[in-house]
């Protein structure tokens, strides 16, 4: 059997090496299958790209491509996913915090009643930011996906070669790789893993880019965000009608009495104005991502291979 680690690398040229050596030693101790790495470069501005053009020349097993433009993480997997070869993908970081030598506990973990198992972490070794980041869109992914409360979604994963042929299926330009995943088969576990610390450099995700991943989650996968604006204004309409009523009722029992003050009129256009606007900004995100999607926008664009063969999926 044959297993692919997909690797996507912004900014990794001080730790690729590292990670690509692990995994071959780590294969080879095994002795039970052969092995193939893909390594995606998301276009970085800093020498990836080299440092993969010499892991290729140094190990056959190791095959390269290299994008256009920085496309994110998920293009990058989506590329790794649909040139690998593999029985079994696993896809893991290239900063060496999702240690190679770990992967055989995801590996070993599928069986006949695990189609993905997902890395856990007793210790993640992130910045807070991050960590609060992660369980924002935990959260996301528990309403909008139906993702079971519990379970963690890792970037480090081992999934069978069925679930893999089913998220690259999806051609549109915002991939969720976890959602597409979960929409494949619902028998995922974790599996406890050791996480490192970095070593060298930082994130290559900005708040920016987490955000993105948020909201293609958040609106790729779901029209619940939608179904709540409509009951958030059926809401507030329902509310203002009985305000209306209790205004007339209140005016014509006692008077002036009742009036509303400036100020208090001013809150409440503010607040509906602001739910107004909100709501608009969702159906726009929709509409927009709707017509990049027709208008065939690219997941990616690959520029340069190195070491790919012809059996190699396009």
């Amino acid at each position: 059997m044959l297993l692919s680690f997909v690797i996507p690398c912004y900014h990794s040229s001080a730790t690729l090496p590292g990670v690509v050596h692990e995994i071959e030693e780590t294969v080879t101790a095994d002795g039970r299958y052969d092995y193939e790495v893909i390594l995606i470069n998301d276009n970085p501005p800093d020498d990836t790209w080299r440092t993969i053009q010499a892991l290729c020349a140094e190990n056959e097993r190791v095959r390269g491509v290299s994008m256009s433009r920085n496309f994110g993480e998920y293009s990058a997997a989506m590329a790794g996913y649909r040139l690998a070869r593999g029985d079994i993908v696993v896809r893991l970081d290239d900063d060496g915090q999702t240690p190679p030598r770990e992967s055989f506990r995801l590996i070993d973990a599928l069986d006949d009643e695990t189609d993905i198992a997902y890395a856990i972490y007793p210790k993640k070794k992130h910045a807070a930011w991050r960590n609060w980041g992660s369980r924002l869109n935990d959260w996301t992914a528990c309403w909008l996906i139906g993702k079971p409360k519990g379970l963690y979604l890792a970037s480090y994963n081992a999934a069978k070669r069925f679930v893999v042929d089913e998220i690259v299926r999806y051609q549109g330009p915002y991939p969720y790789v976890e959602g597409l995943a979960l929409r494949s088969t619902a028998r995922v576990r974790n599996v406890p893993v050791d996480h490192k610390p970095r070593e060298e450099g930082h994130s290559g995700y900005s708040m920016g880019k987490l955000v993105s991943v948020w909201l293609n989650c958040f609106t790729g996968f779901s029209v619940k965000p939608l179904r709540l604006a409509a009951f958030a204004g059926m809401f507030f309409a329902m509310l203002g009608f009985i305000m209306a009523v209790a205004v007339v009722i209140e005016k014509l029992v006692l008077g002036d009495v009742g009036s509303v003050g400036w100020s208090s009129l001013m809150c409440v256009l503010l607040v509906m104005g602001g739910l107004i606007m909100a709501m608009l900004g969702i159906l726009g995100e929709y509409l927009g991502r709707l017509y990049l999607s027709m208008s065939a926008a690219p997941q990616y664009i690959i520029l340069e291979k190195c070491n790919l063969r012809a059996e190699n999926r396009p």
